[in-house]
């Protein structure tokens, strides 16, 4: 059953989405923001659900039916995994998906990724996986990734939608707007291959600092923050022939 909030929400601030068709002739990348155990597999830490979400298993199995498309077409991907040292915490969360812990892996349903030449694995420990890149010298994972693949458009998929995944998709859509990614154009975020987690108000007014976090309605309010830095929102992505000239 939907709630009259959502209700409410979508239709004070519709979002319109489109359906997305991967030319074979272009260089799109796949990249999947922290799908771990630490942020989607029952019971495994602070911040995983505490039950079954269909939100965030449906994210997983759109998650993993790309990731085979694009292993088998060796388009590049690229993954970011959350992991933090346990001496750094990340306010206002608790400790969460500790750097060596199973929190900080792949969901099992994806760990086969980690064995595919075309997927780049990135572990961050911060919010946002363009920031998250940055190496001690300077340079950028994400950015070297882009630039040596030639991408001209990514495909972004993960958790959470309002928080890691659209912290990623602003700053790369501000480091495209300023030259610093070329060639890529194209910002896509598709909403069924995302999800957020579900604290709902009555549970939070129950706990210690915790902030309401509607799932839906967040879910909804960071593709339309996305789509408002200049995202493209699909709600359907397929692969299709070759584009017309």
């Amino acid at each position: 059953m939907v709630s009259p909030t959502i209700d409410l929400l979508k239709n004070e601030v519709p979002l319109e989405q489109e359906a997305v068709v991967l030319a074979e002739d272009g260089v799109t990348g796949l990249v999947l923001v922290d799908i771990i155990n630490g942020f989607c597999t029952v019971g495994s830490g602070n911040l995983a659900p505490r039950e079954p979400n269909r939100q965030i298993s449906g994210m997983i199995n759109e998650a993993a039916r790309l990731g085979r498309v694009f292993c088998e077409k060796k388009w590049p991907v690229i993954a970011f995994l959350d992991s933090h040292h346990p001496n750094k915490p990340e306010d206002p969360y608790p400790p969460h998906c500790i750097s060596g812990t199973d929190e900080s892996n792949l969901v099992p349903a994806l760990q086969w990724l980690e064995n595919e030449p075309n997927v780049t694995i990135r572990r961050k420990d911060c919010f946002d996986g363009y920031i998250g890149s940055i190496e001690d010298d300077g340079s950028n994972v994400f950015v070297d990734w882009v630039k040596n693949n030639q991408i001209k458009a990514i495909l972004v998929v993960g958790v959470c939608t309002d928080i890691c995944v659209l912290d990623f998709v602003c700053s790369t859509l501000s480091a495209r707007n300023r030259g610093f990614l070329t060639p890529l154009k194209d910002v896509v975020v598709y909403s069924g291959g995302c999800a957020t987690f579900d604290v709902p108000l009555q549970v939070a007014r129950n706990t210690k600092v915790a902030l309401a976090h509607p799932q839906e309605f967040m879910h909804h309010v960071g593709l339309y923050m996305a789509k408002g830095r200049g995202a493209i929102i699909a709600n359907h992505v397929s692969v299709g022939g070759l584009k017309k000239p």
